[in-house]
């Protein structure tokens, strides 16, 4: 049974204050205040699906997009602002469309569906778009665990110049998918038989504190400070793949001092938290692509960890290489982050403080 809110039960304050016992939290929206657009969805199993288990996919577009959402037989009725009603309209159509293509809805999928159409005019932005949105070309990695989407147009944008591009760079704050869509990138390219392997490096900082001698052998020494690359490899292979990948050198993760003398062909190569590589580091990895090989280098110009007075290779390559060809920019802000919605107000309180 669809779960009454607060929000329906303003349009209606008599049975309101009757069930809960209190007095309105807000006036009732006046009638030429609140409009409804109705929606229609044929097919009542997948109606299901697109409300989510006990309505909390529409709780979800409810909370953010500041609508109220009833539920009528097979009708979803989107009740707010005219801006508001119409964007949700969009985003569940979009959503419906998925499930009937076969796939599911998630929480992090309604989060890209909210997220594309505040990219452009949502009085403008036409149902067949929003589907283009999750279809287009090129815009699923198909991994060997799950597909991943971009969720945001800098994230979409990212994507398709890393296929584009031999050589592309992703700047902004932590949270923002540089890395993890990066890593997607290269699995997909070496499940499709692009490239023969991929090499994922960062170099071995400590954050803001120094560890010591670790113990152990060179192994288990370094991979602390890869951890985070293992991390984004085990969501999108299995872990016995993975591992004989792994053994056949096919992967393979090593900090970035390992990379001199090497020349990379046929190769996905990854630098991640590039903003610590020093200016000598930076001209040393870059100088390694080879044949047939493609390289993305990630960062954040925000958590430098080098010693004071040392130059971020990964500031002094962004002046030198822009305008290169074949080399590609992507830039990502507080509104691209996809982690916990908290994080993006985390870092908008940094930059404000930064700022003053």
């Amino acid at each position: 049974m669809r779960r009454l809110t607060l929000g329906a039960l303003a349009l209606h304050p008599d049975r309101k204050e009757r069930l809960l016992g209190i007095s309105a939290l807000t006036p009732p929206p006046q009638s030429n205040d609140v409009v409804e657009t109705i929606v229609e969805f044929p097919d009542n199993r997948l109606l299901i699906g697109l409300c989510g288990e006990y309505d909390r996919n529409l709780s979800q577009i409810e909370h953010q997009m500041g609508v109220h959402i009833l539920r009528r037989g097979n009708r979803l009725s989107v009740i707010g602002e005219k801006v508001a009603r119409e964007q949700a309209a969009a985003v569940l159509r979009s959503l419906y469309a998925r499930l009937e293509s076969g796939r599911d809805v998630a929480a992090g999928d309604i989060d890209a569906a909210l997220r594309m159409p505040k990219a452009g005019d949502p009085l403008r932005m036409a149902e067949g778009e929003q589907i283009e949105m999750f279809s287009g070309a090129g815009m699923e990695l198909r991994t060997r665990k799950k597909p991943i989407e971009p969720r945001t147009e800098a994230q979409k944008t990212y994507v398709a110049n890393l296929f584009q591009h031999e050589l592309g760079f992703g700047i902004g704050p932590a949270g923002t998918g540089k890395t993890y869509l990066a890593v997607a990138v290269a699995v997909t390219m070496l499940i499709s038989g692009a490239v023969e392997k991929i090499i994922l490096s960062r170099p071995a900082v400590e954050a803001g504190e120094r560890l010591g001698f670790l113990p152990g052998d060179m192994k288990e020494k370094v991979d602390p400070y890869m951890q985070p690359l293992y991390d984004a490899l085990n969501d999108f292979l299995p872990a016995k793949q993975l591992q004989k990948l792994m053994e056949d050198k096919r992967v393979e993760i090593a900090p970035l001092a390992f990379m001199r003398g090497r020349t990379l062909s046929n190769a996905f190569v990854i630098l991640d938290e590039a903003q610590n590589a020093t200016s000598m580091q930076m001209k040393m990895f870059l100088t390694r692509l080879g044949q047939g090989s493609r390289m993305v280098v990630t960062g954040d110009r925000t958590q430098i960890d080098l010693p004071r007075g040392v130059t971020s290779g990964l500031h002094e390559a962004e002046r030198i290489l822009a305008g290169v060809k074949g080399v590609s920019f992507n830039y990502f802000t507080s509104k691209d982050v996809v982690r916990h919605p908290l994080v993006a107000r985390i870092i908008e309180a940094y930059e404000a403080k930064e700022a003053i």
